[in-house]
């Protein structure tokens, strides 16, 4: 503990001693490990988060070295929650870190126990899983953040955050609201976004044979400072709430 201690000094100079001791106390679970949700957990654990559920059925694949932080020539091939958990234990050693390599669906959605959580972080892909996680989420107790699309971006100034809702020229974003208002579904309460309305096209068409490209009806060009700025500003995100409540400011 001595040497986590040490490990933190930056942090707690600036935050105090009752905000790491607030930050070490959280749990925090990501879903998805990828572009977004790779660089997301770094910061948190970087940061004192001690204990942090990350939730990916992925294996690391040649295409995700341009843009994932675990992601190396070393890894291709393993199992990316894995791979992304010994990488977490290096920075901090007494880090408790549950790996789940799994899918969240609404059938797996009872796995998870999301009750047992004080943050919430969507970084999947999947429509009908991303709507399925909002609207479990915002059942909780939990403070609930998500990520819009990172793909067809490269400025990194036309980043924003906002509430759901107002989230304007993502098409990720809005497919989610119109197949919600479709079926009638309304989450709890509002929740934050991370999103971009930039939106490019992709210049080239050849996707090689890399089966994380291969097996998706539909692949986008992504690149790392865009999707490590969507992870880094959802952690700024949960870092600033337990910031503001530790003092009192909310």
């Amino acid at each position: 503990m001595a040497k986590e201690k040490e490990i933190f000094k930056r942090a707690e100079l600036l935050m105090g001693e009752d905000v790491m001791e607030a930050l070490a106390s959280k749990r925090v679970i990501v879903f998805g490990v990828g572009g977004v949700g790779s660089w997301c957990v770094e910061c948190l654990v970087r940061s004192g988060i001690r204990h942090i559920t990350i939730v990916d059925c992925d294996c690391v694949c040649a295409s995700n070295v341009n843009r994932q932080l675990m992601a190396t020539s070393s890894t291709i091939g393993r199992v990316k929650v894995e791979a992304l958990r010994e990488r977490l234990l290096e920075i901090n050693p007494d880090c408790e870190v549950n790996a789940l390599q799994k899918m969240y669906t609404d059938e797996t959605a009872a796995e998870f126990h999301l009750d047992e959580y004080d943050y919430i972080i969507d970084a999947i892909d999947s429509l009908k899983d991303k709507i399925s996680l909002i609207m479990r989420a915002c059942e909780t107790n939990a403070v609930f953040f998500s990520s819009m699309g990172a793909a067809l971006k490269m400025d990194s100034m036309q980043i924003r955050v906002t509430e759901f809702w107002k989230v304007r020229g993502c098409p990720l974003g809005a497919a989610l609201r119109k197949r919600m208002k479709r079926a009638g579904l309304k989450p709890a309460h509002k929740f934050q976004c991370v999103y971009s309305e930039e939106l490019l096209d992709n210049r080239g068409s050849d996707t090689g044979n890399d089966p994380c490209l291969i097996q998706k009806a539909q692949t986008n060009g992504s690149m790392a400072h865009i999707t490590a700025i969507f992870g880094f500003t959802i952690a700024g995100l949960v870092l600033k709430d337990v910031y503001q409540k530790t003092l009192g400011k909310l």
